[in-house]
């Protein structure tokens, strides 16, 4: 209930699992039935006949005195009204909730990924029991180059994907999407770096979400000094860390999609 707090959309239930209530973001979130302490969050998930959420959805855009909002308007208008059900997300093999995050602030987004990092990640992204199906790009094996002092290309307790190269570059507690370039003497430490970045020869990144398509100068510094990412016009978030676009480095928009 405490974690649940201004935070998620909370769903109340009687002893059949029958909603009752929809709230979003309470400040004091309704308990289970004989479970207190312990709440339904609601996790964005629905499952709906298609004609009947035509008719909901319609029935809300011709509503004045709506927000339009399928939260906040669309869910509490058909709350007893209708057969309205919860299905609590379960790990059965684990006998716990089922994985699930709120990537709703950067700071969420950034913990959800780095999380997959760790030694023993909460989601198994190598379970074959319970594979992960979606579009895989075709790209070419990630390639490390050079194994000088202060040259080598390596990375440790990261993730590097396809048709990324590491040449003479440290990664160090970072997930690199596909074609990512690091340029020789670069650095890169806990972050999020998206597809086909080019981190330019000697830049320093830490702690940072770079977005799809930026090409870091050489030499950069980037989430090493909070007043010189501001001055640069990077976005800080709340727990400090730094999300550069294309945008903030005048480039064009996602230049490689």
């Amino acid at each position: 209930v405490d974690e649940a707090a201004n935070r998620y959309g909370v769903v109340s239930v009687d002893e059949h699992l029958r909603v009752t209530a929809f709230t979003e973001k309470p400040a004091n979130p309704t308990p289970l039935p004989g479970r207190p302490g312990v709440c339904l969050a609601s996790m964005g998930n629905y499952v709906f006949n298609r004609d009947f959420l035509f008719e909901q959805v319609t029935k809300d855009a011709d509503e004045p005195r709506s927000e339009h909002d399928f939260g906040k308007n669309v869910i509490p208008s058909i709350i007893g009204k209708y057969r309205v059900f919860a299905f609590p997300f379960r790990d059965a093999d684990r006998d716990r909730p089922g994985y699930w995050r709120d990537v709703g602030t950067l700071d969420a987004y950034y913990d959800a990924n780095m999380e997959l990092v760790s030694v023993t990640p909460e989601l198994n992204i190598y379970d074959q029991d319970w594979p992960i199906l979606t579009y895989q790009p075709q790209w070419p094996p990630a390639k490390f180059v050079f194994n000088r002092e202060e040259r080598r290309g390596f990375a440790v307790d990261s993730m590097i994907s396809g048709g990324c190269v590491i040449s003479g570059a440290a990664i160090e507690r970072s997930l690199l999407f596909s074609g990512v370039l690091a340029h020789s003497y670069s650095r890169v430490t806990n972050s999020v770096i998206m597809p086909e970045v080019d981190i330019g020869r000697g830049a320093r990144v830490n702690n940072a979400i770079i977005d799809r398509g930026c090409r870091i100068p050489p030499k950069a510094r980037i989430g090493i000094d909070p007043r010189e990412d501001q001055s640069n016009g990077f976005r800080l978030t709340e727990q400090g860390r730094v999300l550069v676009t294309p945008q903030m480095l005048g480039q064009q928009l996602h230049v490689t999609r």
